[in-house]
């Protein structure tokens, strides 16, 4: 029995959906053998992780194919391109065509990457489903219409542009048939959905038709969102809708207002705390996650304290911490750099604080009986996101309730009830 396409992904939940897609195309191409790295530009160090994974494929399968895509591969072909071990470079846009994969099976060139910026639509493809089966991700948006001064995400997806209702809805359905519980609907700026279709739908428009059509999905989650570009019947929502989960995160950044202002960011400080209190008053329950740089040019001390105090004032639950790096090209790698130990310590000292709100949020949670959807054998989420442990084994997309009895780190145990 012939080896299937391996995929290795890096980066974000919009990259896990389009893997999906490229295992898809690769198999019926019939590349059976080949190695295909899904590439992230967010962080430097996520495009050297990706360069040292791929120079191991390469000494573990001498006689592999090794393809490589994602954000990294659009903004920099010909890095890869130079790369030895690297058999062929797809752009952002070749890795969704099946006739890309079908060129590979023959004499193509090394390098296959088109211009971004001229990319119109994002084109929707069927999938079945994911190797796990608890969670399904799908792409309802692609592209950045913004330009914050520390990102290169745009020059990597090109500008926004919008999946029509009736195609997610279709793939929705899909899932729903094939046994997923739960839908994540994910993009590069989830928020500006709908602004290139017709009659301009917005993101809560797009998600109650979806619910209204699809009465059999039990759980859908948004993934990460703009503060202020979220619309009215997102809340309304998370007021009315137990199948809209209550768990947002929020594309957050930094909480010091001249730090946001000199990252370019379309919010300021109480613009955050504006958000997490509007979405308490829909749902007191509600957690939240966030995306936070550490250590951005000209972060001062004091500056930073504005950052880390956010942490407990929203409250966040989960916060991923990144301490910055400077991408080539952009307007912050121009601005006085702080120094790297003073970017570890900080991102260190951030991530101990997140460490205690998180068990702060978690003592809340203690005594209360919730549901979890199992995603391994003893471990399940609640409509939270919180992971929880049980005693036993159970399959996946089962559903348990459970009393919440403990907290072990970053997880909490369960009772059956």
């Amino acid at each position: 029995m012939p080896n299937k396409p391996e995929i290795i992904t890096f980066g974000c939940r919009l990259n896990t959906y389009e893997s999906a897609v490229m295992q898809s195309h690769a198999t019926e191409a019939g590349l059976d053998d080949a190695i295909i790295f899904n590439t992230c530009a967010v962080t430097a160090e996520a495009e050297r992780q990706a360069r040292q994974a791929i120079r191991k494929a390469r000494r573990e399968n001498p006689h592999k194919k090794i393809i490589v895509t994602g954000c990294a591969a659009q903004i920099n072909p010909g890095k890869f391109e130079a790369m030895e071990e690297v058999s062929h470079v797809l752009g952002n846009h070749e890795k969704m065509q099946q006739e890309s994969f079908q060129a590979l099976t023959q004499e193509a060139p090394k390098m296959l990457v088109n211009d971004i910026m001229s990319v119109k639509e994002t084109a929707h493809h069927l999938i079945a489903g994911f190797d796990e089966k608890t969670r399904a991700y799908i792409q309802v948006q692609n592209g950045c219409d913004h330009r914050c001064t520390f990102c290169t995400i745009p020059y990597g997806r090109g500008n926004s542009r919008s999946v029509p209702i009736g195609e997610i809805v279709r793939q929705v359905k899909t899932f729903v048939e094939n046994g997923f519980k739960e839908v994540v609907l994910t993009g590069v700026d989830i928020t500006s959905y709908g602004h290139d279709l017709p009659a301009t739908p917005t993101l809560g428009q797009m998600m109650k038709r979806l619910l209204t059509l699809v009465p059999d999905l039990p759980r859908l989650r948004l993934s990460s969102v703009d503060p202020v570009e979220i619309d009215d019947e997102v809340f309304d929502l998370l007021a009315h809708e137990p199948r809209f989960m209550p768990h947002l995160h929020i594309s957050l950044q930094a909480g010091d207002d001249l730090i946001l202002k000199r990252m370019k960011r379309r919010h300021l400080r109480p613009d955050i705390l504006k958000f997490c209190d509007r979405a308490r008053a829909c749902r007191e329950d509600v957690v939240f996650g966030a995306d936070i740089i550490a250590g951005f040019p000209t972060e001062t001390e004091e500056r930073f304290l504005n950052t880390f105090n956010i942490l407990k004032e929203s409250p966040i639950a989960y916060a991923h911490i990144f301490p910055y790096s400077p991408r080539p090209g952009t307007p912050a790698a121009r601005m006085p750099q702080v120094e790297k130990g003073a970017i570890k310590e900080r991102a260190k000292r951030m991530r101990e604080e997140a460490a205690r709100v998180q068990k702060d949020i978690f003592q809340g949670f203690l005594g209360k009986t919730v549901e979890i959807l199992m995603e391994k054998e003893n471990m399940g989420r609640t409509p939270h996101f919180i992971p929880v442990l049980v005693a036993g084994s159970y399959p996946q997309e089962t559903f348990l309730t459970v009393r919440l009895t403990a907290i072990e780190g970053d997880k909490m145990t369960g009772e059956l009830v």
